[in-house]
């Protein structure tokens, strides 16, 4: 099983963006199979109807941090939300981005430490450690 975890780095200020809400959520149902359109190259694409599922809604603390979001991830597809919109209000700020998900694989073995840099108009997302 996989730890998730984040963190919201406000780059305009130069320091971690507190407060700002976080949601984790599961894509759940439906299944994979490799389709090949050129008859070499398959692609991997879903057969059946699915949907995001919520495993965890929390908010960045003092040092712009998610630590509670999934201890014991299992394989699939998974999706962060942040709620970029109202966090950049309060500060007296206006943004184009008024959320700003990232939706990535989680091999169900390793740590997933995704941080986000913020800014009002741009934002940068890596795999951290």
């Amino acid at each position: 099983m996989s730890a998730i975890t984040t963190h919201v780095l406000d780059t305009v200020l130069g320091k971690p963006a507190a407060g700002v809400a976080v949601r984790l959520e599961k894509l759940e149902g439906g299944g994979w199979i490799e389709v090949s359109s050129d008859g070499e190259s398959p692609e991997r694409v879903r057969d059946a109807p699915c949907g995001w599922v919520e495993v965890a809604a929390s908010a960045t603390d003092a040092d712009g941090r998610c630590r509670d979001l999934a201890a014991d991830a299992a394989a699939g597809d998974y999706r962060l939300t942040f709620s970029t919109g109202s966090y950049l209000q309060r500060q007296g700020r206006t943004s184009i981005y008024p959320e700003i998900s990232i939706t990535f694989t989680c091999d169900g073995k390793g740590h997933y430490h995704l941080p986000l840099l913020i800014s009002d108009n741009s934002y940068t997302t890596y795999r951290g450690s």
